[in-house]
Formats: structure tokens, C-alpha cells, sequence
């Protein structure tokens, strides 16, 4: 089995999702996208970017790992009545189903950075790309104080150690590290470009809800309460990740928690 599917796979990642519309749709405005630019959204969930881009007018594909996610996304789509925009399971480490040079943009946000090989990632996403066009990942910052970085920090401090040869995700949030995967994929390190850019979490209900969201239906955090129990410190996770959503919550009576992340641009 395939421990990456089985960890996007578990849960319902929907549900975390829809607190990312709001700024999938903002970062999608800025990308230019024009009618027919043809577009792969890597590592797209069920379409929180995937889909506001085939609604700006370009061709886009879909590719998430996830089959539950892969099957909301098209059902997603299926309901806005978009006919521009296909979902398929596939692996950004190894996009076999892909032809080379096809995609005018290649987008990942928060997606592909928790794909395995992160050197093959680079490749693949270079392969795929028409020369002259773009690559734009979203990845968040290891060590970062803000938010998702936090979750992962606290959810690994319960889990047991990584296996041996694990590359952590979090290293597609190092300028250096990106640059190394890029150049060695062929591209100029002068095609890439970094800035930090904010993604805030939009939850109708109080911070702990959301808390409990992550719990049930986030892969990472739910094994992290797996783990915890084993130890029995379930009601340790929970009482630090409460604390964490409510000191980072900015709205008085909902849930609104900004968090950084490093926007890398390649041009091929």
C-alpha cells in the first residue's frame, strides 16, 4: 500500500477544505490566468484551486492521489456545470499518465510538497511544462509560528520516528532546497523566485471546533491522536492544538487563523 494515498485517503480532507475556499480563490486571482491556458493543478484535493482557475476559463486537469478526493473534486465540478475541468488520480513523484511539455501552468498548492522523492517532484513538474511557461507552488515554512507549520510541529512531537530515507515536507519551505530540486531538474536559478505570502483558515464555528475537524478528518493530525493514545495523551494533543487555533484565531466570533507560506515561481 501506498503509505501517501493512505494518509490523504484517510479522513475526509473535504471538510478541512472548505475553511481554504476563501483563499484558494485569492491566490488563484493573481496567477494571470487567461481563457484556454491549460493548467495542472498537482496535488489538488477536491479543486480549492483547481476549480476557480476552470472557472477564470483555462483547460484544467486535475491530479491528486486521493481517490475520495479526486471523486469530490469531478462531483464538485460536475454541480457547477464546468466542462473545462477533469480530476484524475496520479502521483506528482511520478506523472506516468502525462505527456511532456503539455501544460502552460503547472499550480501546487500545499499538494505536491507531501509527495515522496521530492527531487522526482521537481522533474516531473518541469517535464510536464511547456517551455516558456510557469510552475507556482504553495509550501509551508518548517519552524514557521503561524498555524499548519504549528499542527505538523505539535502532531510529530506525539508520532513515533519517521522511517529511515524519510525527506520531510517541510523542506519544500527552504529557499535552498527548492532551489537544488529546480536546478538539477534543469531549470536557471535565475527562473526562480520566492515570497511569502499569507493563507487564512475560514471556520464558521468557535477555534476548537475546528480542532476537532483537524482530529476527525486531517490525516496527519488524526494519526498524531493514534499515536497519542497509545501513549495515553490524547487529552495532551488535544489541549495544545486548542491552544494554538485559539491564540492564532483572529475573529471575535468565528474562526479566521492566517498562516504564511513560501509561494515558489519557476519559469521553464
Amino acid at each position: 500500500m501506498n503509505a501517501n494515498k493512505a494518509l490523504w485517503e484517510k479522513g475526509d480532507f473535504t471538510q478541512i477544505a472548505e475553511s481554504m475556499r476563501e483563499s484558494g480563490e485569492a491566490l488563484v486571482s493573481e496567477l494571470g490566468i487567461t481563457e484556454g491556458l491549460k493548467v495542472l493543478d498537482l496535488g489538488c484535493g477536491d479543486g480549492t484551486t483547481a476549480l476557480p482557475e476552470a472557472q477564470l476559463g483555462a483547460e484544467v486537469l486535475g491530479v491528486d492521489i486521493a481517490s475520495n478526493l479526486v471523486a469530490a473534486g469531478n462531483a464538485r465540478a460536475n454541480a457547477l456545470s464546468l466542462t473545462n475541468i477533469t480530476f484524475q488520480e496520479g502521483d506528482a513523484s511520478d506523472l506516468k499518465d502525462l505527456g511532456d511539455e503539455q501544460f502552460d501552468l503547472v499550480v501546487s498548492i500545499f499538494g505536491a510538497m507531501f509527495a515522496p522523492k521530492p527531487f522526482d517532484v521537481a522533474e516531473e513538474m518541469v517535464r510536464v511544462t511547456k517551455p516558456g511557461g510557469r510552475i507556482v507552488m504553495g509550501n509551508w515554512i518548517p519552524g514557521d509560528p503561524t498555524l499548519v507549520a504549528q499542527i505538523l510541529k505539535i502532531s510529530a512531537s506525539y508520532s513515533p520516528p519517521p522511517p529511515d530515507g524519510f525527506v520531510s515536507p517541510m523542506t519544500w519551505g527552504k529557499e535552498d532546497e527548492v532551489i537544488e530540486r529546480f536546478t538539477e531538474a534543469g531549470v536557471p536559478k535565475d527562473g526562480i523566485s520566492f515570497e511569502r505570502k499569507t493563507y487564512t483558515f475560514n471556520y464558521p464555528g468557535a477555534p476548537s471546533e475546528l480542532v476537532v475537524a483537524f482530529r476527525t478528518y486531517y490525516g496527519p493530525t488524526m494519526n498524531a491522536f493514534e499515536a497519542a493514545a497509545a501513549n495515553d495523551r490524547e487529552a495532551d494533543l488535544q489541549a495544545e492544538l486548542e491552544t494554538l487555533f485559539n491564540e492564532q484565531n483572529t475573529s471575535d466570533d468565528a474562526t479566521s487563523i492566517p498562516a504564511t507560506f513560501l509561494q515558489v515561481t519557476v519559469k521553464r
